[in-house]
């Protein structure tokens, strides 16, 4: 059962498999030489150990999991069993009792978690993120187990965690500071294409005023550019547009008469019209 739980945190969308892969991608796609890249391809480097880590502790998790339990209502249906007991039975019939390129519930790890923009910024305020939720995560998974060897791996695994927020927070706050990226990301798009009036509006969509009281309500903004400003509910508005009428060959319906919209079908079928 514990080897399922494990799976979260090498084939969740925070686990270690992402991360590899995520950082990976990131300094593959990176356009600057130096130590940003550096920085992405080691830590890459590193949680690909942690994802070989986590694999090898499902394993020995599952090296000696029976496949059944004391009940003699399921004793003799070992599937019966698994379910009961709450094992992944991927892990038995697809991996031999081995660990899975999935979550905990089983489904598989998807490229699409993955955060590789090509914006440094943009991409290691995502890498800090994904190490807090990781961290979150891990912790969680301390507290359900009182294996001392499965809790030294899960006190090493936040440590490094730590250490990796900490990297990202200060590799962001060093972008900045070489001017190599800044606030609002992407900083190299100007700001006189964006509609400057409402920038820096806090709407209030909430019952009551509380959120007024934020820091992102009033005062100096963190890009520097200008400064917050509180409104109780939108600023903007503009007359609802008209329906839209797609191709009449999509087939969808409209106030147009059906003989009209099929009549206009078949004659751009005529026309050989896309």
């Amino acid at each position: 059962m514990y080897a399922r739980k494990l799976q979260e945190v090498l084939g969740g969308q925070y686990g270690e498999i992402t991360v590899a892969l995520q950082y990976s991608f990131q300094a593959w796609n990176a356009h600057t030489p130096g130590k940003y890249r550096d920085l992405l391809f080691g830590i890459g480097a590193e949680e690909f150990g942690h994802v070989e880590m986590l694999a090898t502790m499902i394993a020995q998790l599952l090296e000696k999991a029976p496949l059944g339990i004391t009940a003699d209502a399921v004793q003799s249906d070992p599937a019966v069993a698994a379910v009961v007991s709450g094992t992944d039975l991927q892990q038995a019939i697809v991996a031999g009792a081995g660990a899975r390129a999935a979550d905990s519930m089983g489904n598989p790890w998807q490229g699409s978690y993955i955060t590789a923009s090509g914006n440094l910024l943009a991409d290691f305020t995502a890498n800090a993120n994904a190490e807090m939720q990781g961290r979150l995560q891990v912790a969680r998974l301390h507290h359900m187990t009182d294996d001392h060897g499965v809790r030294d791996l899960l006190s090493f695994l936040p440590a490094r965690d730590t250490m990796h927020q900490n990297q990202w927070i200060a590799a962001a706050r060093e972008l900045q500071e070489d001017k190599l990226e800044m606030m609002p990301v992407p900083s190299n798009f100007p700001l006189k294409k964006e509609e400057r009036s409402v920038s820096y509006q806090y709407l209030n969509f909430s019952d009551g005023p509380p959120a007024s009281e934020g820091s992102w309500a009033s005062g100096p903004t963190p890009d520097g550019y200008g400064e917050f400003s509180y409104h109780d509910g939108p600023t903007t508005s503009a007359p609802m547009p008209p329906p839209t009428h797609p191709d009449a060959r999509f087939y969808g319906t409209t106030e147009v008469p059906n003989v009209v919209e099929k009549a206009a079908g078949t004659m751009q079928d005529k026309l050989n019209r896309e």
